[in-house]
């Protein structure tokens, strides 16, 4: 029996030796338990003499420790090389036994140093766009500014090219907000902003849009202070509340509701009563110009980057989006704001409106 179980033994060694990966185990303290040699050559660990040390001893960054500690461990962690520079790791934890850890790392400098340039490739097309679509922009209006003296059928011409331009100009637009958000620092310090005004500011912008074709709702059960970027936070609920006017018939009912959520958090929800979303798009509904219904979604104006950049402006802010919808009984698209930057609304100041301000039912 003990030859058997030494025989598995040798064999899981001989497995983890033969991966590129690194692959390290942790004793319930967090302590270095074993590890293979891929893991040795990506941190420099020395067999005889970092047995038993902590983890936490090589790999020193702030964001790895604070996701050890958090013990949350559903998505990896990408971070620098501590030996290294220009190599990127990312790291992923799995818990078992008694609080032990099996802890996973790939170098993904490749495939960091690919999107980069991807990042890089788009924002820079992204700005050498504006400036001819601006010209463009420019002399369609004016021309049309004397559509009296043309003959209808260039009228007819010239206001398609303008509407063509316009969604160019926009989905411009959103493609240097997404550069900005994954390419800008995440925030450390943010100031406080009313959930309350934050949300009569997206009714107001949602009415503009509709144009009386949508009935809007508030239901605000307890008005909090939320710490963070006040225009990036607004983006994303607007974004949210554009979505269900442009995919939702006349006359739907569009609700914007705040709550207390789970261990202290917040959700702030945009609700809809429209056709719903069926189960097979909601987990790639974030995903850049991922349409449901092309053709629709070509009609409504949308550029198929909304949700992506809701989802990257939440992820900076240590928040996150959740999706729920039943075909034929509308959608929810919900933010779950995290309880360490909610305050309050008796406290701070208020960024737009003020904290007492009332939505329009």
């Amino acid at each position: 029996m003990q030859g058997r179980l030494r025989s598995v033994i040798n064999r899981v060694q001989e497995s983890s030796e033969a991966m590129r990966e690194g692959v390290i185990m942790l004793d319930s303290s967090g302590n270095l338990d074993w590890w293979n040699s891929a893991a040795q050559r990506l941190l420099e660990l020395e067999p005889h003499h970092d047995r038993g040390q902590h983890l936490t001893n090589y790999l020193r960054d702030p964001h790895f420790i604070e996701y050890f500690r958090g013990n949350d461990y559903r998505e990896p962690l990408t971070l620098a090389s501590p030996i290294r520079d220009n190599m990127m790791l990312e790291v992923q934890i799995t818990l078992f036994g008694d609080n032990e850890r099996l802890i996973v790392i790939r170098d993904i400098t490749r495939l960091h140093r690919l999107e980069m340039m991807r990042r890089d490739f788009v924002a820079n097309v992204s700005h050498e766009l504006r400036t001819p679509l601006t010209v463009l922009a420019g002399y369609l209006e004016t021309w049309l500014d004397h559509r009296d003296n043309l003959p209808e059928r260039l009228v007819r011409g010239l206001t398609q090219m303008e509407a063509q331009t316009d969604r160019m100009q926009r989905l411009v637009s959103d493609l240097l907000t997404l550069a900005r958000l994954e390419t800008a620092d995440r925030h450390d310090s943010d100031r406080p902003i009313s959930i309350a005004a934050l949300c009569h500011q997206a009714v107001i912008d949602g009415e503009a849009l509709a144009g009386g074709s949508h009935h809007f709702h508030t239901d605000i059960e307890d008005d909090r202070w939320f710490y963070g970027d006040e225009q990036e936070l607004a983006s994303a609920l607007s974004n949210l509340v554009y979505n269900a006017v442009r995919y939702t018939p006349e006359g739907s009912t569009i609700t914007l509701r705040y709550q207390p959520w789970e261990g202290g958090d917040g959700a702030l929800s945009v609700i809809d009563d429209g056709d719903g979303i069926e189960p097979q798009h909601l987990d790639r509904l974030t995903e850049r110009f991922y349409r449901i219904d092309k053709s629709r979604s070509l009609a409504s104006g949308g550029t198929g980057l909304g949700l992506a950049i809701v989802k990257h402006v939440l992820f900076r802010h240590d928040a996150r989006l959740e999706i729920e919808s039943t075909p034929g009984d509308g959608a929810e698209f919900r933010c779950i704001l995290p309880a360490a930057r909610l305050s309050p609304a008796t406290t701070g100041t208020a960024l737009s409106e003020p904290s007492n301000a009332r939505l329009r039912d």
